[in-house]
């Protein structure tokens, strides 16, 4: 039709993880949801909404969430920005800092939606190999890219980076280093503390993982109050709506409730990477609430397909570096149970 600009044409869009119908038996292992529900309180404030403020615009800035935020990180409400999910701020920070002579760099494979959003902005993407072991490439820090975006843990491979070596990398930088912590609340340390010292740093978290709140995409960034002051001219006037602003603030002040839920997850984890080696497959140690692994025997497609046809969903990336993986969420553990008697069948058959 020719109405699009021509990368927009061209442009293929993110793939998320499928969603399966509700209807029947059906176990959901594939877009790394927290399989265990959200704090009582949120569901307290969710049965307590007013139509007063579903009538009303909410505060632009969700400074209510800003401030309990603040408290839990150790940081002033100036230093946090609400966004509509993770994903919104990485929009947001690539539309702030990139075009055609500002490119992105980031190390692959990482999070499919990083290329995506580049095209959008038509920025150049560089991407940078891991090894083997995922260790954070040296060259990197040379590519001297208007934004850098690590994800750690990183998706889909659940490694984690040092602290001190992100530290050392936004020090190298000319740019600006965005450290995605999507998936931060399942490993032992994050890198909240680098933005005291780095003025070229923004932290992302999100609600949907840790708090298990991927249904209301509620997420937020931390950074020295000028990167945030420059992020809010690009954001929506009202990017987060007055349910979500509610309900994630009640989550993040329950804290006791959080951290239960967290090691629980964590238990989980622990017991599926040790079933899953000893069922010969390949898996790494994951810092994430997901873990990815290689059969030694089957392929990866294979075997994800013969789980379909079981009404189990995981994720399999059919590209370079993680083809011959299956990246599965850390399920209940009647799902993970379940998940792990149908991958007994699928590989004896």
């Amino acid at each position: 039709m020719g109405y699009f600009r021509e990368n927009i044409e061209k442009a293929k869009g993110y793939e998320p993880g499928f969603q399966p119908s509700l209807v029947g038996e059906v176990i959901k292992l594939n877009t790394n949801e927290n399989p265990y529900p959200p704090s009582p309180a949120v569901m307290k404030v969710l049965a307590e909404i007013t139509p007063e403020q579903l009538r009303r615009y909410p505060d632009p800035q969700g400074n209510v969430f800003r401030r309990a935020a603040a408290e839990i990180n150790g940081v002033g409400p100036e230093n946090i920005m609400c966004c509509n999910g993770g994903d919104e701020l990485l929009s947001m920070a690539i539309r702030a800092f990139c075009d055609e002579n500002h490119p992105v760099a980031y190390p692959v494979p990482t999070y499919s939606l990083f290329p995506v959003l580049a095209n959008l902005q038509n920025c150049k993407a560089i991407e940078i190999p891991f090894d083997g072991e995922f260790n954070l490439p040296a060259k990197l820090s040379t590519t001297g890219a208007a934004l850098t975006i690590v994800c750690n843990p990183n998706a889909p491979t659940g490694s984690f980076i040092d602290v001190k070596e992100l530290a050392s990398l936004a020090d190298e930088l000319t740019g600006v280093l965005l450290i995605d912590e999507a998936y931060v609340d399942f490993a032992e340390v994050n890198c909240a503390s680098l933005v005291r010292n780095f003025d070229n740093v923004i932290i992302l978290r999100s609600m949907s993982k840790g708090y298990s709140l991927a249904g209301i995409r509620f997420g937020y960034a931390i950074a020295q109050p000028a990167l945030i002051e420059g992020l809010m001219k690009v954001k929506d006037s009202y990017n987060v709506d007055a349910v979500a602003i509610a309900v994630a603030t009640a989550a993040i002040k329950d804290q006791q409730y959080f951290k239960e839920n967290i090691e629980k997850v964590k238990a989980d984890r622990k017991e599926l990477i040790e079933q899953l080696r000893a069922m010969d497959f390949e898996v790494a140690n994951s810092f994430a609430n997901f873990v990815l692994a290689k059969s030694k025997n089957s392929r990866a497609g294979e075997i994800y397909d013969k789980l379909v046809q079981r009404n189990i969903y995981i994720r399999y990336f059919n590209l370079p570096g993680v083809d011959d993986k299956l990246r599965i969420s850390v399920g209940t553990k009647e799902q993970n149970r379940k998940l792990l008697t149908a991958l007994k069948e699928i590989l004896s058959g």
